[in-house]
């Protein structure tokens, strides 16, 4: 879920003329692991309790309703760092694009109303007091959203046309108090085919 609001970040290459893409999902279950994480990585099921989390892939749009529950074993004291980087699928092997945004702590971020995390996810969490206190770095933190609907698609984006096999490689890290990282970092993909909109 986390991972598709990000599609927002592909702004800003300046060009002559900008297009509109839609993400054709290539898994169902939206979420892959990364085929090639940090060691000892771990996906969204290990991090993230999503039974109570209902997606309905309809066309060009994900209906979301329910609540996360997060399971990731770090400590409320850890910050949490996050990258997204896009890659796309030339002969055989995934190549980094200049598309990536990363923020070295997460948790100061996740309520700006100014952040992409906000506006398309953040913003929909109804209980935003506890989560504001708890971050993603509790476990047993519950995330309750009210419905909502997210698009796949990238609007006025500028520069060389997108075509192909992409792939959304998101890496979240905790940092302990003494600044070493912890040795689970959460590592996702979300994959796809964008198509141009007419």
């Amino acid at each position: 879920m986390m991972g598709i609001s990000w599609l927002v970040i592909i702004v800003g290459v300046t060009c002559c003329r900008a297009s509109d893409y839609e993400l054709l999902l290539e898994d169902p279950d939206i979420f892959s692991p990364c085929t090639d994480g940090p060691p000892g990585s771990i996906g969204v099921p290990e991090a993230f309790d999503l039974s109570q989390l209902e997606i309905e892939h309809n066309g060009d749009t994900l209906h979301v309703t329910g609540n996360v529950t997060l399971t990731w074993d770090v400590n409320p004291k850890d910050r949490i760092t996050g990258k997204v980087e896009v890659f796309h699928f030339n002969r055989g092997n995934w190549e980094p694009t200049v598309f990536t945004m990363s923020t070295q702590d997460f948790c100061s971020i996740m309520y700006d109303r100014n952040q992409y995390w906000y506006k398309m996810w953040t913003g929909y969490i109804t209980n935003r007091a506890d989560v504001e206190k708890k971050c993603i770095n509790t476990p047993g933190t519950v995330l309750v959203h009210e419905p909502f609907d997210m698009e796949l698609k990238a609007k006025d984006i500028r520069g060389p046309t997108i075509r192909g096999r992409h792939k959304l490689v998101v890496k979240l890290l905790a940092i302990d108090e003494r600044q070493h990282p912890r040795p689970t970092t959460v590592c996702f993909e979300i994959r796809g085919e964008f198509t141009k909109m007419k």
